[in-house]
Protein backbone atom coordinates (compact mmCIF):
# COMPACT_ATOMS: atom_id res chain seq x y z
CA UNK A 1 0.00 0.00 0.00
CA UNK A 2 1.48 3.29 -1.14
CA UNK A 3 1.51 6.45 1.28
CA UNK A 4 1.99 9.98 0.80
CA UNK A 5 5.74 9.21 2.19
CA UNK A 6 6.31 6.76 -0.47
CA UNK A 7 5.41 8.32 -3.49
CA UNK A 8 7.08 11.21 -2.27
CA UNK A 9 9.88 8.67 -2.17
CA UNK A 10 8.94 7.77 -6.26
CA UNK A 11 8.24 11.12 -7.07
CA UNK A 12 12.05 12.47 -6.12
CA UNK A 13 13.66 9.52 -8.28
CA UNK A 14 11.16 10.49 -10.76
CA UNK A 15 12.51 14.20 -10.55
CA UNK A 16 15.96 13.38 -10.47
CA UNK A 17 15.69 11.21 -13.61
CA UNK A 18 13.85 13.48 -15.75
CA UNK A 19 15.75 16.16 -15.16
CA UNK A 20 12.60 18.38 -13.92
CA UNK A 21 14.29 19.60 -10.67
CA UNK A 22 11.78 22.79 -10.01
CA UNK A 23 9.66 20.27 -8.82
CA UNK A 24 12.38 18.99 -5.72
CA UNK A 25 11.41 21.42 -3.25
CA UNK A 26 8.08 20.12 -3.05
CA UNK A 27 9.33 17.25 -2.38
CA UNK A 28 12.46 17.49 -0.79
CA UNK A 29 13.33 18.61 3.00
CA UNK A 30 15.16 22.17 3.22
CA UNK A 31 17.96 20.24 5.65
CA UNK A 32 17.63 16.96 3.68
CA UNK A 33 21.42 15.23 3.21
CA UNK A 34 22.78 12.52 0.63
CA UNK A 35 24.42 10.28 2.57
CA UNK A 36 25.72 9.08 -1.23
CA UNK A 37 26.85 12.80 -1.84
CA UNK A 38 30.56 11.32 -0.43
CA UNK A 39 31.64 10.41 -3.41
CA UNK A 40 30.00 12.99 -6.16
CA UNK A 41 31.00 17.06 -6.89
CA UNK A 42 31.06 19.38 -4.20
CA UNK A 43 27.32 20.87 -4.89
CA UNK A 44 26.06 17.51 -4.51
CA UNK A 45 27.35 17.54 -0.36
CA UNK A 46 25.00 20.39 0.51
CA UNK A 47 21.25 20.21 2.34
CA UNK A 48 18.18 20.16 0.35
CA UNK A 49 16.68 20.47 -2.83
CA UNK A 50 19.40 22.25 -4.32
CA UNK A 51 22.33 19.54 -3.44
CA UNK A 52 19.53 17.11 -4.75
CA UNK A 53 19.40 18.67 -7.73
CA UNK A 54 23.40 19.05 -8.11
CA UNK A 55 23.17 15.21 -7.55
CA UNK A 56 20.46 14.74 -10.63
CA UNK A 57 22.45 17.38 -12.44
CA UNK A 58 25.81 15.01 -12.21
CA UNK A 59 24.23 11.98 -13.18
CA UNK A 60 22.57 13.10 -16.20
CA UNK A 61 26.18 14.59 -17.50
CA UNK A 62 27.04 11.15 -17.58
CA UNK A 63 24.05 8.85 -18.55
CA UNK A 64 20.95 9.79 -21.20
CA UNK A 65 17.89 7.91 -20.78
CA UNK A 66 18.07 7.75 -16.90
CA UNK A 67 15.30 5.86 -15.45
CA UNK A 68 14.21 4.40 -12.32
CA UNK A 69 11.82 1.25 -12.35
CA UNK A 70 10.31 0.63 -8.94
CA UNK A 71 9.76 -2.65 -8.49
CA UNK A 72 9.05 -2.53 -4.31
CA UNK A 73 8.21 -0.19 -2.07
CA UNK A 74 7.81 -0.29 2.40
CA UNK A 75 7.88 1.93 4.56
CA UNK A 76 8.11 1.54 8.48
CA UNK A 77 7.56 4.57 10.62
CA UNK A 78 9.26 7.30 9.00
CA UNK A 79 11.92 5.14 7.02
CA UNK A 80 10.79 3.89 3.55
CA UNK A 81 12.54 1.80 1.09
CA UNK A 82 12.09 1.50 -2.37
CA UNK A 83 13.72 -1.47 -4.66
CA UNK A 84 14.15 -0.64 -8.30
CA UNK A 85 16.11 -1.19 -11.12
CA UNK A 86 18.27 1.85 -12.60
CA UNK A 87 18.90 2.25 -16.16
CA UNK A 88 20.76 4.47 -18.54
CA UNK A 89 23.12 4.70 -21.48
CA UNK A 90 26.58 6.78 -20.87
CA UNK A 91 26.98 9.12 -23.26
CA UNK A 92 29.31 12.11 -21.00
CA UNK A 93 31.79 11.16 -18.49
CA UNK A 94 30.90 10.09 -15.24
CA UNK A 95 33.48 11.43 -12.80
CA UNK A 96 33.98 10.64 -8.92
CA UNK A 97 35.00 12.76 -6.47
CA UNK A 98 37.51 11.94 -3.52
CA UNK A 99 36.60 13.25 0.02
CA UNK A 100 37.81 16.74 -0.71
CA UNK A 101 35.95 17.16 -3.43
CA UNK A 102 38.52 16.64 -6.18
CA UNK A 103 38.22 14.44 -9.00
CA UNK A 104 38.91 11.02 -8.58
CA UNK A 105 38.27 9.08 -11.51
CA UNK A 106 36.54 9.94 -14.78
CA UNK A 107 34.83 6.78 -16.81
CA UNK A 108 34.93 8.12 -20.70
CA UNK A 109 31.45 7.56 -22.39
CA UNK A 110 31.08 4.28 -24.24
CA UNK A 111 27.57 4.33 -25.69
CA UNK A 112 26.78 1.60 -23.67
CA UNK A 113 23.81 0.57 -21.81
CA UNK A 114 22.85 -0.61 -18.36
CA UNK A 115 19.84 -1.94 -16.02
CA UNK A 116 21.08 -2.50 -12.46
CA UNK A 117 19.24 -2.66 -9.20
CA UNK A 118 19.13 -0.80 -6.31
CA UNK A 119 18.10 -0.12 -2.96
CA UNK A 120 17.22 3.37 -2.01
CA UNK A 121 16.14 4.42 1.59
CA UNK A 122 14.54 7.41 2.39
CA UNK A 123 14.33 9.23 5.62
CA UNK A 124 11.46 11.24 6.24
CA UNK A 125 10.25 14.58 7.60
CA UNK A 126 6.51 16.52 7.34
CA UNK A 127 5.97 14.29 4.62
CA UNK A 128 9.20 15.40 2.66
CA UNK A 129 12.58 13.50 2.01
CA UNK A 130 15.17 14.05 4.97
CA UNK A 131 17.61 11.71 4.51
CA UNK A 132 18.98 9.28 1.57
CA UNK A 133 21.13 6.71 0.95
CA UNK A 134 21.35 3.45 -1.21
CA UNK A 135 22.78 0.13 -1.68
CA UNK A 136 23.66 -0.23 -5.74
CA UNK A 137 25.05 -2.93 -8.09
CA UNK A 138 28.45 -0.36 -9.14
CA UNK A 139 30.48 -3.35 -10.06
CA UNK A 140 27.46 -4.75 -12.36
CA UNK A 141 27.30 -1.39 -14.01
CA UNK A 142 31.23 -0.92 -14.21
CA UNK A 143 31.08 -4.27 -16.45
CA UNK A 144 27.64 -3.40 -18.21
CA UNK A 145 29.11 -0.10 -19.63
CA UNK A 146 32.97 -1.58 -20.50
CA UNK A 147 34.76 -0.09 -17.32
CA UNK A 148 36.40 -3.72 -16.44
CA UNK A 149 37.37 -5.05 -16.87
CA UNK A 150 39.33 -2.30 -18.51
CA UNK A 151 41.51 -2.56 -21.66
CA UNK A 152 44.59 -0.67 -22.76
CA UNK A 153 42.57 1.62 -24.75
CA UNK A 154 39.97 2.36 -22.27
CA UNK A 155 42.82 2.83 -19.99
CA UNK A 156 44.42 5.57 -22.36
CA UNK A 157 40.75 7.06 -22.57
CA UNK A 158 40.33 7.23 -18.69
CA UNK A 159 43.49 9.29 -18.40
CA UNK A 160 42.28 11.74 -20.86
CA UNK A 161 39.12 11.63 -19.19
CA UNK A 162 40.40 13.16 -16.21
CA UNK A 163 43.00 15.39 -16.92
CA UNK A 164 39.89 16.57 -19.20
CA UNK A 165 37.35 16.80 -16.18
CA UNK A 166 40.71 18.45 -13.85
CA UNK A 167 41.11 21.22 -16.18
CA UNK A 168 36.95 21.85 -16.39
CA UNK A 169 37.22 22.10 -12.57
CA UNK A 170 40.10 24.30 -12.35
CA UNK A 171 38.01 26.93 -14.74
CA UNK A 172 35.54 26.91 -11.92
Amino acid sequence: MRTIDTEACIRSMTIMASGNLDELAQVVHPQATNREAKDEPPACRGEGPAAFAATAHWLREGFADLAFEIHDVVSDGDLVAVHCTMSGRQTGPFISYNERGEVAQAMPPTGRTFAITQTHWFRMRDGLVAEHWANRDDFGMATQLGWVPPTPAFLWRMFRAKRQALRSTRRR
